[in-house]
């Protein structure tokens, strides 16, 4: 099983960005946990603070991965191209934020990928990423 996890703008700041809402780890030192919790799945990671690059790599992986887990940041709130590039694969994708955008500003309150995800995890730190391969694991035939 291959899942590709896809995280857009200012996530590489992890660990060091607003801690009181991201927490202290880094995406690599969670991702490498992550790994060691799924030793049968391939995990790829991408990250890019450039929305032509995650449309690029939807596009590029959304035809040959059993799943893609997201968490576009800002570009959640904003990005019609992005939804597009989600509506328009065969790959199921997961919508993930590490906060719960709920009890946020308002303008965290709409997104424009959640249609075109088969779920959203919200607000459950980076656990909910690994909730997400749980699902994708327990879909697989």
């Amino acid at each position: 099983m291959k899942i590709l996890i896809i995280n857009g703008p200012n996530l590489n700041l992890l660990g060091k960005r607003e801690p009181e809402i991201y927490g202290n780890r880094s995406f690599e030192q969670f991702l490498d946990e992550l790994r060691g919790q799924f030793p049968h799945v391939e995990l790829d990671y991408f990250q890019s603070n450039h929305e032509g690059a995650l449309i690029d790599r939807i596009q590029e992986t959304g035809f040959s991965t059993d799943g893609i887990v997201l968490n576009a940041g800002a570009f959640t709130h904003t990005s019609i191209a992005l939804a597009d590039a989600v509506g328009a694969i065969t790959t199921p994708v997961i919508e993930v934020h590490i906060s719960n955008v709920h009890k946020r500003e308002s303008f965290r309150h709409h997104s424009y990928l959640s249609a075109k995800c088969v779920g959203c995890i919200v607000g459950l730190g980076l656990d909910g990423y690994r909730l997400a391969v749980e699902y994708f694991k327990g879909q697989q035939v």
